[in-house]
Order: C-alpha cells, then sequence, then structure tokens
C-alpha cells in the first residue's frame, strides 16, 4: 500500500508539473478553436456555486459576459455581493444575482433549492464549483456528535472513549432499533454532500431545460492520487486533509459518471472536469507552500475556469456526458499503474448512502 501511495504521488507530480501549469495551458491552448468561446447565451439561466472568487467567479464573469442571466451561490452575503456587484459593472449584464446559501448544510442547500424552485423556471447550466480543502478535522452543526469531537478534552483515554462509544453505539442499534448519527466532516459536507444535494435538487429544474441542461463539476487532478472509498469522512487512521480532498475529487468524478447513466435520456448531461493549477485564494490559503514554490507558475483564474466554460457553452454533441475533461478535451480518469478504476464500482454504495445521510431520494 505504501509503494503504490508513492507510486500515485510521484506520478501525479510529474504529470501535474508537465499539464497542469500556466506552461501547460500555453502549450495546450496552442490547439484552442476561438470560435468554441463565441457562442452567446441570452436567456440561459446559469447556477455558480463559490462564485465569489477564484474559478467560480471567472466561470460567473465569464457566463455572464455572453448575456446569460447568473445565479451566484456564495456563503458570505458581503462577499457575494461586492463580487456580483463587480461582474455586472465588468460586463454590462445586470442579470447577475446573489444566492446567499452555505454549502456545507443540507438543509440550507434545500431551503435554497425551495426559494429558487418557486421561480419556476428552468435551470440550463449548473456549476458545482463550491470547493474546501480544511486540514483539520472539523464538524459541521448537523448531525449528533461523534467521539473525535472530544479529543481536546480526552485525548489521553482515547481508546477507553472509542471502545465505549462503540458499545453505546451497539446497544443503541440493537435495544433501542436507533443509531448514533455523527456530525459531517467538514470537507465531505462541501466538496461531496453539497454537490450530490444540490444536484439532485435542481434536477426537475434542469429537466425543464431539457435536452441542452447539463451539470459541470470542478473536480481536481487531486483526485488522481486517490482511489473510490466508502470511508467518506475519513474515519479509518489518522485523518489528512490533502488526502481527504482527493478522495472527495474522486467521488465527484465518480458521481458524474452515475448520474450521466440515471439521466441518459432526460435531456440532462453532466461532465466533470478540473482546472489545473490556478492561482486562486482558496489555493493559497488551502497550500501556501505549493502556492509559494510555484509562484509565477500556476495559471490564472481565468485560465482554470476556462474548460468550465468551454462545457457550457459547446453543442451537447461534442461532448461525452459522463466523461472528466481538461484543457477543452476528454482527459483519463485514471493514471497508469495507480490501481484506482476498480475503485469506482463502489459507487453504486456510496450513491445510496448519500441519499440516506441527506435525506432524499435516489
Amino acid at each position: 500500500m505504501f509503494l503504490l501511495k508513492t507510486w500515485r504521488s510521484t506520478a501525479f507530480g510529474l504529470y501535474g508539473y508537465l499539464n497542469f501549469t500556466k506552461s501547460g495551458f500555453l502549450e495546450h491552448s496552442k490547439k484552442f478553436k476561438a470560435e468554441d468561446m463565441q457562442a452567446q447565451i441570452e436567456g440561459k439561466i446559469c447556477i455558480v456555486t463559490g462564485a465569489n472568487s477564484g474559478i467560480g467567479y471567472a466561470t460567473a464573469e465569464g457566463l455572464a459576459s455572453r448575456g446569460a442571466t447568473v445565479f451566484m451561490v456564495c456563503r458570505s452575503k458581503e462577499r457575494g455581493e461586492a463580487a456580483a456587484a463587480k461582474i455586472r459593472s465588468a460586463t454590462g449584464n445586470q442579470d447577475v444575482h446573489l444566492e446567499v446559501c452555505d454549502l456545507s448544510s443540507v438543509s440550507d442547500i434545500k431551503s435554497f433549492a425551495s426559494r429558487f424552485s418557486s421561480k419556476d423556471a428552468p435551470v440550463h447550466v449548473l456549476v458545482n464549483n463550491a470547493g474546501l480543502l480544511e486540514h483539520k478535522r472539523i464538524t459541521t452543526s448537523e448531525g449528533c456528535a461523534p467521539a473525535y469531537l472530544f479529543l481536546d478534552l480526552f485525548n489521553k483515554n482515547l481508546s477507553l472513549l472509542i471502545l465505549l462509544f462503540y458499545i453505546l453505539q451497539k446497544i443503541c442499534y440493537v435495544f433501542l432499533k436507533m443509531s448514533v448519527k455523527s456530525r459531517f466532516e467538514l470537507n465531505f459536507a462541501v466538496n461531496v454532500l453539497g454537490t450530490y444535494a444540490m444536484t439532485q435538487l435542481m434536477v426537475p429544474l434542469l429537466e425543464k431545460a431539457a435536452p441542452d441542461a447539463r451539470v459541470i463539476t470542478v473536480s481536481s487532478g487531486g483526485m488522481y492520487t486517490a482511489p473510490l472509498t466508502t470511508d467518506l469522512e475519513f474515519t479509518d487512521g489518522k485523518f489528512d486533509g490533502v488526502e481527504q480532498y482527493a478522495r472527495n475529487k474522486r467521488v465527484q468524478v465518480a458521481l458524474t459518471e452515475k448520474w450521466a447513466k440515471l439521466h441518459e435520456n432526460r435531456g440532462i448531461s453532466f461532465y466533470s472536469m478540473h482546472p489545473g493549477w490556478a492561482e486562486t485564494p482558496g489555493v493559497a490559503k488551502s497550500l501556501p507552500s505549493f502556492s509559494e514554490r510555484l509562484s509565477g507558475k500556476l495559471r490564472t483564474r481565468e485560465e482554470g475556469a476556462d474548460t468550465v466554460l468551454w462545457l457550457a457553452l459547446q453543442p451537447k454533441e461534442k461532448l461525452a456526458s459522463g466523461a472528466f475533461y481538461f484543457d477543452r478535451a476528454e482527459a483519463p480518469k485514471h493514471l497508469m499503474f495507480a490501481a484506482t478504476e476498480r475503485s469506482h464500482a463502489l459507487i453504486d454504495s456510496i450513491f445510496e448512502r448519500l441519499a440516506s445521510v441527506s435525506a432524499l431520494a435516489s
């Protein structure tokens, strides 16, 4: 296992350095066609999550500049309003709106979906961009606290605490016919559960825009280092935020495959993509040493968002639903000898679990 993980990380690093940096974008852009980005999409309704900065902002601005009605879904009202105003000013498009929603909260996403559905309007493009890389284990407010929330108080008796919690859970299950729910780990809540809930709840509105409706999920090249796993909240072993992020991004790619199969005859297409290594506030905050080491070599947010916009603008006949894209081309989902392919067979059980914990029908 150690050798396999080492190989994945090494192969990813080499592949990434050659392809994911600014120089990779410049090289790949030699094959780009200018006409691919010239489509105007007036009247189309687009939702972009995590749109107040970075790739989400560049995506929202790019869609607005082409005439779309854009709804920016952001957690911070203040930052979201400032970003929306800036885009309206830059593009001259006044149909740029803010929707405040915490993508780590299923209940908040449900409230947003209910609110938005009352507009009785179709959704032509949903961009699942909101993402998070938190290095420490942090949990959301939803659910009941599990044992690991008490680590700071009981770290000297951790083994005993885990044993007691395990016994309590078994007692509850056997005698009370209930299970002890755990609060959601924050990376999982935003990157996986939030993406799942938002997409599922938007399906009825996407169907209104069929056959040209599409969902674009912004994944990450980091997913190349991780196979799919049912340990969605990283409860097995010492928590590693970078590995958890990679796992989350792998789930997004597998979810895209699953959705594509479920909706292949319903006029909704699903695509995942990764933006390469871009210089964004999120990268600077979550990976400061990486950001500093590659200073001057990272892509701009606009270069990172380029493939998102390309996927939103292309005729669906040119694209493959369920596919993974990078720099305007279909990309492999697995690195050679990384042994991640077979893990995608787990997506059905993961999908069912997400439906259960979010209390949404699949």
